[in-house]
C-alpha cells in the first residue's frame, strides 16, 4: 500500500461524484507511476498510451469501485489493455524504454536484492530491468513503479499472486546477480540461486 493511497481514495470519491479537481487530484497520484509503467512497454509511445488509457478511466469512472489502492490496480489494468492494443497495432516487439528518472523509487525493506537496487542510479536499474524476460520486467515494474502488492500486480498480468510474486523475486535476484557482474566481482561460491538458473 502506498501512503498516498487514502487520499487517492479520497480523490476517486469526489471526481465519481462530478468534482472536476478530485479528477485532476487522482490523475496526479497516478500518472507518473502509470507512465513509467507504460515506458517500460511501449518506450516513446507512452504518452499518447497513458492518454488512450485515461480516455477510458475517465469514461469508466462511475463503475469502479474500490479504495486508492484498488484504483491503482484498475488504472493499471486499462493502462496495460492499452499498451497491449498498440504493440498489436505496430505488430513489434516491445522496445527498449528509458523510464523518467523521478517515476523509479526502487524499494527500501531490509532485503538482499533491494540493497543490491537501492545501489544502482536510475539509469543502470531500468537497463537492468530491460535485460529482464519480460514477465520478470512487468512483474517488477508493477511493484517497484506503480507500487503495487502482489495480488494486485497479478490481477493486472491475468496471472497467479504466486506466479507474479515468482517472476517478481527472480526478476530482483537476477537485477542484483547482473550488478554483481557488471561490478566486476563474483557472486559468492554456493550462494543461492534462482530454481532454473544457469550454474
Amino acid at each position: 500500500m502506498q501512503p498516498y493511497d487514502g487520499e487517492l481514495g479520497d480523490a476517486v470519491a469526489r471526481a465519481q461524484r462530478g468534482d472536476e479537481t478530485g479528477f485532476a487530484d487522482a490523475y496526479r497520484l497516478v500518472q507518473p507511476g502509470l507512465l513509467g509503467y507504460l515506458r517500460g512497454i511501449v518506450g516513446d509511445d507512452a504518452e499518447d498510451v497513458a492518454s488512450d488509457a485515461w480516455l477510458e478511466i475517465a469514461r469508466d469512472l462511475g463503475r469502479f469501485k474500490g479504495d486508492g489502492a484498488g484504483f491503482r490496480g484498475w488504472t493499471a489494468t486499462i493502462a496495460r489493455h492499452r499498451a497491449l492494443d498498440h504493440l498489436r497495432r505496430l505488430r513489434v516487439r516491445p522496445r527498449s524504454a528509458v523510464l523518467e528518472p523521478d517515476v523509479l523509487e526502487l524499494p527500501g525493506p531490509h532485503d538482499t536484492h533491494d540493497q543490491a537496487l537501492e545501489a544502482l542510479s536510475t539509469e543502470r536499474a531500468l537497463a537492468l530491468v530491460r535485460t529482464l524476460p519480460r514477465d520478470q520486467a512487468e512483474a517488477v515494474l508493477l511493484r517497484v513503479v506503480v507500487g503495487l502488492d502482489g495480488p494486485s500486480a497479478a490481477r493486472v498480468l491475468g496471472k497467479s499472486p504466486g506466479a507474479v510474486r515468482t517472476a517478481s523475486h527472480r526478476g530482483l535476484r537476477g537485477l542484483a546477480r547482473r550488478l554483481t557482474v557488471r561490478d566486476g566481482t563474483d557472486p559468492a561460491p554456493g550462494g543461492p540461486r534462482t530454481r532454473g538458473e544457469p550454474t
